[in-house]
């Protein structure tokens, strides 16, 4: 074990460090033994660290010991807790860790004051932490954590969080599907693999049911088990039961509730349930995971980003507005119609927002554009129930008002159609312009749409209040005389503009 001589320090710095290992000084205890905390001199200062301290009679030894360091010496991620040093002598092994001041998770699962916006990042720093030690890069192996808990996350005072403890950790070949080793069961009840204990057979799916149990608890605002009358009771039958029988009101931590968006709620239950599926085959990877729970965190921003872009009390006006009555029990709720939309003004528009909580408003082409030769036209694919059929060598007129715009908003004036009969791909044959201009633009490409549609830019301006009037004069560029070369119009739509960054 040379390789890590390095890392040596002597007991004498970590008992002068700790206060000859003072109650002090004590700020955890684990399977490993009692963790103090304690400045040490180092070559670029003094520094608060960590010092746990190997307490044979708990169980674990020199196996774990090493294990610990070979383990953290080579697998460096931000996410993962530093190891600095370690100390042998005589019968003393301790490991030297950079200080995660603000403790375990498990501390905070009921607290207020953490967030669901900040629950949501220490999980997805853990989950890229898991990620890592599965899938690292070619000349490192796998590592099946065998331990993971919301004890074993450290915070630091960024809120940063730090998976630790690889004590129990097993190394397996990497850039394989599937890793399978058998080795007797180990871990902490309620968060170990049943499927593992039954069978003695460890993959790296048995860390994702653990890190399934630990978002449960995020989510839930409590550990995993509970102790009554000796005994102890393990929470996540209950848990996946709720869930499945689509109660999770009834478990959710009461602190939380009003401050999670209900489409990053269900998009986070949904992982954490997926995790503790009894069939591994069945659990996400942690590439997935993250996936996932960055999507949660997303939705999440957007919900709180909502008041901040559209007040409440305007977004319940607007709702009343809405042709099919709007069922809501909560502003949350409410904003997850919004974000799906909705038709208003007796179904000439649609209005919804978009993911940073602007507003989008959608006016049906009926309403908006004039010419006797256009024909009404119904297609199940439009938000609207009429829309209008165009030909080529029609000439239209479009005078749209908006009024539900946003002000100090950049929107783009957005044509929305689709090609009828033949396909011609994102073609558009119009030159248009606005009323007041005395030139002719020729339209561009269409960019295709999520649901189908195209849509072409013709305009952009900053918004300055709800309401605005647009004139556009919309001019066939040739004449084709065949009967297919035909659009489907649905109307015009202000989208505010998304700058890259």
């Amino acid at each position: 074990m040379e390789e890590f001589d390095h890392l040596k320090i002597q007991l004498k710095d970590i008992t002068e460090a700790t206060d000859n290992f003072s109650a002090s000084k004590r700020i955890g205890k684990g399977g490993f033994g009692v963790v103090y905390n304690g400045e040490l001199s180092l070559p670029e200062g003094r520094t608060t660290v960590a010092f746990k301290r190997l307490d044979r009679r708990l169980g674990q030894g020199n196996i774990e010991f090493w294990k610990e360091i070979i383990t953290l010496s080579k697998y460096r991620h931000e996410n993962l807790v530093p190891l600095m040093h370690f100390c042998i002598e005589g019968d003393e092994r301790i490991l030297v860790y950079e200080y995660a001041s603000r403790g375990s998770l498990d501390r905070y699962l009921n607290q207020i004051s953490v967030t669901w916006s900040q629950r949501l990042k220490i999980c997805i720093g853990a989950a890229r932490a898991l990620n890592f030690l599965h899938d690292p890069m070619e000349t490192q192996q796998r590592v099946l954590h065998r331990d993971i808990k919301s004890s074993n996350i450290l915070l630091d005072e960024k809120w940063t969080a730090k998976v630790s403890d690889f004590g129990l950790s097993k190394l397996g070949p990497a850039n394989q599907p599937q890793t399978y080793l058998f080795s007797n069961a180990v871990g902490t009840p309620g968060y170990c693999d049943p499927l593992y204990l039954e069978t003695g057979f460890l993959s790296k799916e048995s860390d994702v049911y653990s890190f399934g149990v630990v978002l449960f608890e995020v989510m839930c605002g409590k550990l995993c088990y509970e102790y009554s009358n000796d005994k102890i009771t393990i929470l996540v039958p209950k848990w996946k039961k709720c869930y499945e029988e689509k109660r999770l009101d009834e478990i959710i931590f009461h602190g939380l509730k009003e401050e999670m968006g209900s489409s990053s709620l269900e998009s986070f239950s949904s992982v954490a349930y997926k995790c503790l599926e009894k069939a591994s085959e069945k659990r996400p990877t942690t590439a997935e995971i993250v996936k996932e729970l960055e999507f949660a965190l997303k939705q999440q921003e957007v919900f709180e980003d909502l008041g901040k872009k559209l007040d409440f009390e305007e977004m319940i006006r607007i709702a009343h507005l809405a042709v099919a009555p709007l069922s809501y029990k909560s502003q949350s709720q409410l904003y997850t119609l919004f974000l799906k939309g909705f038709l208003v003004d007796d179904g000439k528009t649609w209005i919804s927002i978009n993911n940073s909580g602007e507003v989008v408003e959608m006016i049906c082409s009926k309403t908006c554009i004039s010419e006797h030769q256009l024909q009404p036209y119904a297609t199940k694919d439009s938000r609207f129930l009429n829309v209008l059929l165009c030909t080529i060598n029609n000439n239209f007129k479009v005078n749209v008002s908006t009024q539900f715009l946003l002000p100090d908003i950049t929107y783009s004036v957005n044509l929305v159609f689709k090609h009828f009969g033949i396909d011609n791909g994102t073609y558009v044959p119009f030159k248009y312009k606005l009323d007041e201009e005395r030139d002719y633009r020729n339209s561009c490409l269409a960019q295709v749409r999520d649901d189908g549609w195209l849509m072409m830019e013709l305009y952009q301006f900053t918004s300055n209040c709800k309401e605005h009037n647009v004139r556009i004069e919309f001019m066939r560029p040739f004449r084709i005389a065949s009967s297919f070369f035909m659009y489907i119009l649905e109307g015009i739509e202000f989208h505010p503009v998304k700058y890259e960054t």
